[in-house]
């Protein structure tokens, strides 16, 4: 990912020198965004000898957080090519819940259940338009890795995903005589459904939902 990123980078500098036509914008973004997302857990598990009880969980939860990215963009006239990278991850809260793990028809044991997610490597494509001198609109495409953390009384572990996603903003900037210039925008993000099976085999999570509202605010230098 980051041999793509600087690769991307040098290209834009170069399609800069060799056109006059053509400007480059590389900046910083402070982003403060909430997510909502909803999972299923189904557990197929078998008990012993006694027959399967399958076992589901559906939850949803909202997830304000505040971040950091960095961005460049090529533009070539009123259109406009950018990427938007967030360098860390961001960590959500631990939630934690019991839960009966059903091990005959008649019994269930009370466990507990620790989860966190760890969300690394958000990455956004996009394109845009400028309709007016300094109000743009523009679109394109999300790509974010999903690492679990969990602590989980069955004694399974789940394993790590990447999701896609589409997102769609818009935005006001304005260029100092100097080059340099701030940036705000409202963009609406929405990931494509994801799932994950436990190790045992026996538990599915699937992520039926992600998606959320992120206000932008960047600055930068303009070439």
């Amino acid at each position: 990912m980051k041999k793509t990123l600087i690769g991307l980078v040098i290209s834009m500098f170069w399609i800069v020198s060799a056109s006059a036509d053509v400007g480059a914008r590389l900046g910083v973004t402070g982003n403060a965004a909430l997510y909502a997302a909803t999972a299923t857990e189904l557990d197929t598990g078998s008990h012993g000898t006694t027959t399967d009880f399958d076992e589901t969980q559906t939850q949803s939860e909202y997830l304000g957080i505040v971040y950091g990215s960095v961005f460049a963009e090529v533009g070539f006239g009123p259109a406009f090519v950018g990427i938007d990278y967030l360098p860390g991850s961001i960590d959500t809260e631990e939630t934690s819940t019991e839960v009966g793990d059903k091990t005959t028809s008649a019994t269930s044991t009370q466990v507990t259940n620790k989860v966190s997610v760890e969300f690394e490597n958000l990455t956004n494509f996009y394109a845009g338009v400028r309709i007016l001198d300094s109000f743009f609109i523009k679109a394109g495409t999300l790509s974010v890795d999903l690492n679990t953390k969990e602590n989980l009384g069955t004694g399974s572990t789940y394993g790590n995903t990447t999701v896609d996603g589409t997102m769609m903003g818009v935005g006001m900037d304005k260029v100092m005589d100097n080059g340099m210039f701030f940036r705000v925008e409202g963009q609406y993000s929405e990931f494509d459904s994801a799932s994950l099976t436990s190790s045992s085999g026996s538990q599915k999570i699937t992520m039926e939902s992600l998606d959320g509202v992120v206000g932008k605010l960047s600055f930068g230098k303009a070439f």
